[in-house]
C-alpha cells in the first residue's frame, strides 16, 4: 500500500493525473488497502485533472474503506470542485467537514473562499471570510486575494475597498495580486 501511495503521488505531483487514477483504480480493483493518503493523493490527482466528479465519486467511496476524511480530504476535494467553478459542491463538502468536526483552518476556507471566487460567488465569499473573523479563524494573502479578486469580477469595488481597509486590522501583507485586483475592481465600476 506505501509504494503504491507513494507511485500514486509521484504521478499526482508530475503532472500524470490519469496515471495516479490508474493506479488507485488497480489498487481498488485488487482490494488493496486503501488508507486517508491514498485517498487524499488520488482526490488531489482529479484536481490537477480537472476530474470533479472523479475527486466526488473518491471521496464518497472513503466510508467504505472505513478510511478516515481529514481536514485534508475535504481541502483536496473542495479544491476539485473549486478549479472546475463547482461551488454548490464544494459548501456541501464544507458543511460535511463542519458536521463532522473537522477542524476548520486557513486553508480550508481558502478553498471554500476561491470555490465562491471561481463560481462567480462574490457574496459568499465575503461570508465565509466573515466566518472565519467570528471563529477566530486567521487571514492570510491567500484568504483576501480570492476574495477581493472575487468581488473584483463581480465589479464589487466597493466590497474591495472595505477589504483593503480591513488588511492592517487582519496583519495581512499585501501583495501585487492583491492590490492589482483591487485596482482592476475600482476601474470597473468607473
Amino acid at each position: 500500500t506505501i509504494s503504491c501511495s507513494a507511485a500514486i503521488s509521484a504521478c499526482e505531483k508530475g503532472c500524470r493525473w490519469d496515471k495516479a487514477l490508474e493506479l488507485f483504480n488497480d489498487m481498488e480493483a485488487s482490494r488493496a488497502h486503501l488508507d486517508t493518503i491514498t485517498f487524499n493523493t488520488a482526490i488531489g490527482a482529479c484536481r490537477k485533472g480537472c476530474e470533479w466528479e472523479e475527486a466526488l465519486q473518491i471521496f464518497n467511496g472513503m466510508e467504505h474503506y472505513k478510511a478516515e476524511t481529514s481536514t485534508r480530504t475535504f481541502i483536496a476535494a473542495i479544491s476539485a470542485c473549486e478549479v472546475a467553478g463547482q461551488w454548490k459542491y464544494a459548501l456541501q463538502l464544507f458543511t460535511s467537514a463542519v458536521q463532522r468536526k473537522v477542524p476548520l483552518g486557513t486553508i480550508l476556507f481558502n478553498a471554500m473562499i476561491s470555490a465562491c471566487e471561481k463560481g462567480g460567488e462574490w457574496d459568499k465569499a465575503l461570508h465565509f471570510l466573515r466566518v472565519m473573523s467570528l471563529g477566530q479563524v486567521k487571514w492570510d494573502t491567500i484568504t483576501v486575494n480570492a476574495a477581493i479578486s472575487s468581488c473584483e469580477k463581480s465589479g464589487k469595488w466597493k466590497e474591495d475597498l472595505q477589504l483593503l481597509s480591513e488588511m492592517p486590522w487582519s496583519k495581512v501583507e499585501l501583495d501585487t495580486i492583491t492590490l492589482s485586483a483591487a485596482i482592476s475592481a475600482c476601474k470597473k465600476g468607473g
